[in-house]
């Protein structure tokens, strides 16, 4: 089988922080595995060489990736590799990878992996747009390229049973029928990111607490920024805030300058440090393995989070508030409604040896399943 898997990778200077290139990363050798010749199509090839790759430019912004698919690379790509399957991980790009199919004519079949849902549910059940893609209003517009995304292909592909719920009640809500085609296939972990709980030791009296996760505005960095300073001043906590994107080009900073100003803010407050990977994996992880606990973002409806199952990989304990996918994969004793009930957690790791053993230790991902076995909600407009 002929497998093209199109990336659409938001920072080339940081790969590592790119979920999309790391997930290729880790899945592509696994189909060459299995006899599958697979291509490539993104700014930089997978680190696998039996892996092909086919040069594409990286889109300059998050809206480039969404509505200007490119669709005369696309069928130029689609006559040169001639797939059997396509892997769109941009969803919205769904429909002129349909297009450049046929003016190919080839027949390949669609898998669109939803890695980032452009919105989300509050608890009443009404859609929310995400504000990181509604900048001049056009975040319904980039809802309609979601649905038309999910109507174009053949598989639809989540990593959890709240991003399966919510992007059904979405579908439902644009008239999209999604039937049998929407599974729950749950992120790959790097098995670099794994370590044996017997390397663990428990804190002695006083823990540091790691959040690796981009600092944009709309993950709730505020929200967390609020909190870091209760746990400096009221818990045996120190923070170590990951820069994840290093310098992001111009274009990216004038559409949204949340990340640096947050970082520059964070960098001031005393217990805080501000830690790179300079886009090395194995440095990524000795700043994991530092580190005693993570702090998952406060990214409202957040529907999965890489950052979190590479903490989880490595036996550290990882907090969060109640909400979203973290509500239904993090174990009931590390959520938290409110801060004080966040100290009270940390100190408890910091202080408990049995309590923190307890939670040091991989957590097991979501079994693989069908949406239809998952609870659903019914979304009103915005």
């Amino acid at each position: 089988m002929r497998l093209l898997y199109l990336l659409n990778i938001s920072n080339p200077g940081r790969l590592s922080a790119d979920s999309g290139f790391t997930f290729a990363d880790l899945l592509t050798p696994a189909l060459a595995d299995a006899g599958v010749d697979v291509t490539v199509a993104s700014p930089a090839p997978a680190g696998d060489e039996r892996v092909g790759f086919a040069p594409m430019l990286s889109p300059s912004t998050k809206y480039r990736a969404r509505l200007d698919p490119g669709l005369d690379e696309l069928a130029a790509l689609v006559r040169r590799t001639r797939p059997e399957v396509v892997v769109a991980n941009q969803i919205e790009t769904a429909p002129a990878i349909r297009a450049a199919l046929l003016e190919a004519g080839t027949e390949a079949r669609i898998a669109g992996y939803c890695h980032y849902l452009p919105f989300s549910f509050t608890d009443d059940g009404d859609l929310k747009l995400d504000p990181s893609l509604d900048d001049s209003g056009l975040g319904r517009s980039v809802l309609l390229a979601f649905a038309a995304g999910l109507a174009a292909c053949d598989r639809v592909l989540v990593h959890s049973a709240t991003a399966a719920s919510w992007t059904t009640a979405a579908a439902d809500h644009m008239s999209v029928e999604l039937a049998e085609k929407l599974h729950v296939v749950p992120a790959p972990r790097d098995e670099r990111l794994v370590r044996d709980p017997a390397d663990i030791p428990p804190p002695d009296g006083r823990t540091t607490g790691v959040y690796n996760h981009r600092l944009y505005a709309h993950y709730g960095t505020a929200r967390f920024t609020a909190l870091v300073r209760r746990l400096t001043a009221e818990a045996p906590v120190n923070l170590m805030v990951m820069d994840l994107f290093g310098t992001r080009s111009p274009e990216r900073v004038r559409l949204d300058p949340s990340p640096e100003r947050h970082r520059d803010e964070l960098a001031a407050l005393d217990g805080v440090t501000i830690a790179s990977d300079r886009g090395d994996r194995v440095r990524y992880r000795n700043l994991l393995a530092s580190a005693h606990f993570g702090i998952a973002p406060f990214r409202p409806g957040c529907p999965w989070s890489m950052s979190v199952v590479d903490c989880q990989g490595m036996g550290l304990p990882v907090i969060a508030p109640r909400t979203g996918w973290l509500a239904e994969h993090i174990d009931d004793d590390l959520l938290f409604d409110t801060d004080d009930e966040a100290v009270r957690i940390a100190a408890r790791l910091a202080t408990d040896s049995e309590f923190y053993r307890v939670h040091a230790k991989p957590v097991a991902l979501n079994k693989p399943h069908t949406a239809g076995h998952c609870p659903q909600v019914r979304g009103r407009a915005p």
